[in-house]
């Protein structure tokens, strides 16, 4: 549907024109007549469907149409869980408004606030900020939050997951209650929607492209490696595959520098990003990625929020991670814009129960490549015992589940997956 047609006017249609924003996403079709009604709206989509357009361009319009604009005090307020991710949305936000008065800025720690001093001194409309830094500035009294209309939570469960709620709450409670307050999530388990009751009034709720839907034009396929070989065998994948660019991720931020340090001395460059890295070295890294000077970036999940890559060609999943949701999302990041893109995994023994939980989500059988110079030995999982309510609780577990399927002696074709027939991949 054109843009146009969802009750956006102009200065905002010259401004998606010269963007080469023609057609909209399901999540702006749906989304952007409720906020210009002035709902409170609830939505479901993954990262990368076009939520900032979705929530900032009727804003933008709303204030614009209002005379708002440039007033100077902040009354269209963003939370966000990454920098990455803030400064993503405030540089489109600036495209978005180019043909208004409003100015939108950057809030976030891991730097000094004294240019965010700087800035809320002069004035500003529109913030984007993290949770920490946004509280303590507020606490200092060097910004407020009492002329705020308008309210985003954008990554609400990422939010959550890393322990944003008693800021967000502290900071909610500064806003005035007559106001506008969206919240967007790519999953929806109840601590989402009790948040929801607590912050929304009313709302509307869209929900799209669901979590556990993978992208058509992502072939994905896994190695089934044990967990000494896989550094070697990224190796070999990274010399033999025709690899334009790639995101690797890991579970941890060590398990990252480490792998980093594994590949440099194979003489291969590589980026890495996350949370302990300063916000210079993060933004230099990306940079680097960005603009092809590096051609590898390893992450974890959490830095990986707000890194937006239209040409990237490949996901590699060094670890498997724990939770399913969060491999759609670590591969929805290659096939972006109608390209097609490669998803490859590496998966060792202890992981094999979250790969199946991944292939249950999504629906689908992922293709085995066994073509590869690191074939699985290890078929016994092994389970790290902490205390004795652990080692009785893993034992119950192994025999609900079934994991001695894991330790009988495979046939000469391995059948590496469990309690399923014995499909082979490509």
């Amino acid at each position: 549907m054109k843009f146009e047609k969802l009750g956006l006017k102009d200065p905002l249609l010259k401004t998606l024109e010269n963007e080469k924003y023609i057609e909209a996403t399901p999540i702006q079709e749906q989304s952007i007549p409720l906020i210009l009604k002035g709902n409170d709206l609830l939505g479901c989509a993954q990262t990368g469907t076009g939520k900032t357009a979705a929530f900032s361009l009727p804003i933008i319009q709303t204030m614009h149409e209002n005379e708002a604009s440039g007033h100077k005090k902040i009354t269209f307020l963003i939370l966000t869980p990454t920098r990455e991710l803030a400064m993503q949305i405030r540089n489109n936000i600036r495209k978005y408004s180019l043909g208004t008065k409003l100015k939108c800025s950057v809030i976030f720690g891991g730097v000094n606030q004294q240019s965010q001093k700087e800035v809320l001194k002069k004035g500003v409309d529109i913030i984007v900020a993290t949770p920490g830094r946004l509280l303590d500035l507020v606490n200092q009294k060097l910004a407020s939050l009492s002329d705020v209309k308008y309210l985003v939570l954008d990554e609400a469960d990422t939010m959550l997951d890393m322990g944003f709620i008693h800021d967000i709450k502290k900071i909610v409670s500064r806003i005035p209650k007559d106001r506008q307050t969206l919240l967007f999530s790519a999953t929806m388990p109840d601590s989402i929607l009790d948040l929801a009751k607590g912050f929304l009034t009313n709302p509307k709720i869209v929900k799209v492209d669901p979590v556990s839907s993978a992208v058509d034009k992502i072939k994905q396929e896994v190695y089934f490696v044990d967990k000494k070989n896989k550094t070697n065998l990224l190796v070999s994948i990274l010399k033999k595959e025709s690899i334009k660019s790639v995101l690797v991720f890991t579970r941890t931020k060590h398990g990252a520098n480490k792998l980093s340090e594994s590949l440099e001395k194979e003489k291969i460059k590589s980026g890495v990003i996350h949370g302990n890295k300063s916000q210079s070295a993060r933004v230099k890294a990306l940079e680097d990625f960005k603009t092809g000077k590096t051609n590898i970036l390893i992450a974890t999940d959490i830095a990986a929020r707000g890194i937006d890559i239209k040409d990237l060609s490949h996901v590699i999943n060094y670890e498997i991670p724990e939770q399913a949701e969060t491999y759609v999302h670590r591969i929805g990041r290659t096939a972006r814009a109608g390209k097609e893109g490669i998803a490859i995994s590496l998966c060792d023994i202890n992981e094999k129960k979250d790969f199946i939980a991944i292939e249950r989500l999504i629906k689908k059988t992922v293709d085995i490549n066994e073509i590869h110079d690191f074939p699985m030995k290890n078929l016994t999982p092994t389970t790290k015992i902490k205390n004795n309510n652990q080692n009785r609780k893993s034992n119950n577990s192994r025999k609900q589940t079934g994991n001695k399927d894991f330790t009988k002696k495979s046939p000469a074709k391995k059948d590496y997956r469990r309690n399923r027939p014995g499909k082979q991949g490509k």
